[in-house]
């Protein structure tokens, strides 16, 4: 596992239960850098969507935490947000959410000459996903071919 794993990972143990004890839900923790800056970034959402204030509360409380942890070694900046309406389907849970919605799929490289896919989200597993789409007809992806996965904005 790599360093940023690790990171990522004791970020989600310990943001749980605060993010929790909110009545919202962890969608995700990343740690990236960006133009030389290293950022932990907390995705939470809840019914009806995230406030800046339900960013703050969880930034104010979980601020402590990390300070009398001291588990990064990098300097960086902390940052609770919302994980927008393009989210990526990235776990399980995510993927149970989103049956039977709308999604887009792209694909790393090109299948019968097209790597972007809309339909309904049938079925998933470990290994695949499949879609339906309006004819009828369905299409599974392995997964390590897919590049995205969300669900489908309608504008």
């Amino acid at each position: 596992m790599s360093r940023r794993e690790q990171y990522e990972q004791q970020t989600e143990e310990l943001l749980e239960p605060i993010v929790r004890g909110f009545g919202f839900e962890l969608v995700d923790v990343e740690y990236v850098k960006e133009v030389g800056t290293w950022y932990l970034r907390a995705y939470i959402d809840k019914p009806g969507g995230i406030t800046v204030d339900d960013c703050e509360a969880v930034s104010r409380k979980f601020s402590d935490i990390l300070d009398e942890k001291d588990y990064i070694e990098d300097t960086y900046i902390f940052e609770v947000s919302s994980p927008g309406l393009g989210r990526p389907l990235k776990k399980e849970k995510d993927f149970k959410r989103s049956l039977g919605e709308e999604v887009e799929v792209r694909t790393y490289r090109a299948i019968d000459r097209q790597k972007e896919f809309l339909g309904i989200l049938k079925d998933y597993d470990k290994d695949t996903v499949t879609i339906e789409y309006e004819d009828g007809s369905v299409q599974v992806f392995e997964k390590g071919d897919i590049a995205l996965i969300r669900l489908a904005l309608d504008f």
